[in-house]
C-alpha cells in the first residue's frame, strides 16, 4: 500500500492500523490530527516527535502491553492474534532457538516483569535468541528509570518497522539510520568484537543513566543503537563498553572492565564511535 492509498481510508480504518504499529492510543489519536499525511517524512516527523514529547509513561507502557512476551508463544496465538503475523516475523529468531533458550528466556522475561513491572521490549527483527537472551539477561541489571528509557526507544524502533511494512510500497528514502553508532574491532585477534555489551548514557539528575543498549554483531558493530530518524539534543554523552565480561567469555585476563567514551553531540548529524580493543589497551576516534 502507498501513501496516498493508505490517506484515503476513513479515520476508524487508519486508526486501527496504526495501533498495530503502535498501540497506545494517545499516539494514535494525536497521530491521526495530522491525517491525510503530506508525506512519508511528515508521518515519521510526526509519529516520533508525538511518541517522545507528547506521550508518558503510562502511554509507553500501554504500547508494551500490546507485545507479546519474548518467546511466549500461548500469548502470541491468542492474546495477540491482531498483530500476531508482525511479531511472528519479528521473533523469526525465536522459532528456530533450542528449547533450553526459550525456557531461559521465558524464566528471565519473569524475573523482568516482576522487577519493573512491564515486560521486555526489545525489537527482534535480525536477532537471534541467543542475541535476545543475552540483552534481557543485560538488562536486568539496568534499574526501572533506565529500563523504561531504552523500552521506549526500542518500541520506537518496532513502530517505524510496522509503518513501513503497512506501507510496503510507500517511499521510505527520508529515513536514516541511527544517529549514533559504533564497531568495536579487537586488535588483539584481528578481528570484530562480537558479543559485547554496550551502553548510551545520558547525563541526568546527577549522574549517568542508560537511554539505549545493545550488544554487537558478528561485524562488531552496533547500528541501530537508536531508531532511525531519532535525533539526540545537542550535549554531552557517553558509551560505556562492557570489556570485562567481552574477554572473560573468552577466558581472557584483561586490564580494563570496562571502557567508557564520553563525547559531545553537536547538532543533527550522523556520529560514529569506534573502538580498537586489546586486554591491556584501547584507542578511540570520531568515525564517520
Amino acid at each position: 500500500m502507498t501513501l496516498q492509498n493508505f490517506n484515503k481510508k476513513d479515520q476508524a480504518t487508519a486508526k486501527s492500523a496504526l495501533l498495530q504499529c503502535c498501540g497506545a492510543a494517545k499516539w494514535a489519536d494525536k497521530l491521526l490530527q495530522y491525517f491525510p499525511f503530506n508525506s512519508e517524512e511528515e508521518l515519521v516527523s510526526r509519529a516520533t516527535s508525538i511518541w517522545y514529547e507528547d506521550c508518558n509513561s503510562e502511554d509507553w507502557k500501554e504500547a508494551f502491553s500490546q507485545h507479546p512476551k519474548i518467546g511466549d508463544v500461548e500469548s502470541l496465538t491468542k492474546k495477540f492474534a491482531a498483530t500476531s503475523h508482525l511479531a511472528e516475523q519479528e521473533q523469526a529468531g525465536v522459532n528456530q532457538a533450542s528449547k533450553d533458550t526459550i525456557a531461559a528466556l521465558a524464566k528471565a522475561n519473569k524475573e523482568y516483569e516482576s522487577k519493573n513491572g512491564f515486560i521486555f521490549i526489545i525489537c527482534a527483527t535480525g536477532k537471534t535468541a541467543a542475541e535476545m537472551l543475552r540483552l534481557l539477561e543485560d538488562r536486568l541489571k539496568n534499574d526501572t528509570a533506565e529500563e523504561l528509557q531504552i523500552a521506549k526507544g526500542e518500541q520506537h524502533k518496532i513502530t517505524l518497522i510496522r509503518l513501513q511494512k503497512l506501507l510496503s510500497d510507500a517511499d521510505w528514502n527520508s529515513l536514516k539510520v541511527s544517529q549514533l553508532t559504533t564497531h568495536v574491532l579487537d586488535t588483539s585477534m584481528g578481528k570484530p568484537a562480537q558479543n559485547l555489551t554496550i551502553q548510551l548514557q545520558a547525563y541526568q539528575s546527577e549522574k549517568w543513566q542508560t537511554m539505549a543498549q545493545g550488544v554487537t554483531n558478528k561485524d562488531g558493530r552496533i547500528a541501530d543503537l537508536l531508531p532511525p530518524n531519532r535525533i539526540l539534543s545537542p550535549n554531552n554523552y557517553r558509551m560505556v563498553f562492557d570489556t570485562g565480561a567481552y574477554f572473560e567469555a573468552q577466558q581472557i585476563k584483561a586490564f580494563y572492565p570496562m571502557v567508557e567514551i564520553q563525547f559531545t553531540i553537536f547538532d543533527d548529524q550522523h556520529y560514529h564511535v569506534p573502538l580498537l580493543l586489546n586486554p591491556f589497551g584501547y584507542s578511540t576516534y570520531r568515525g564517520s
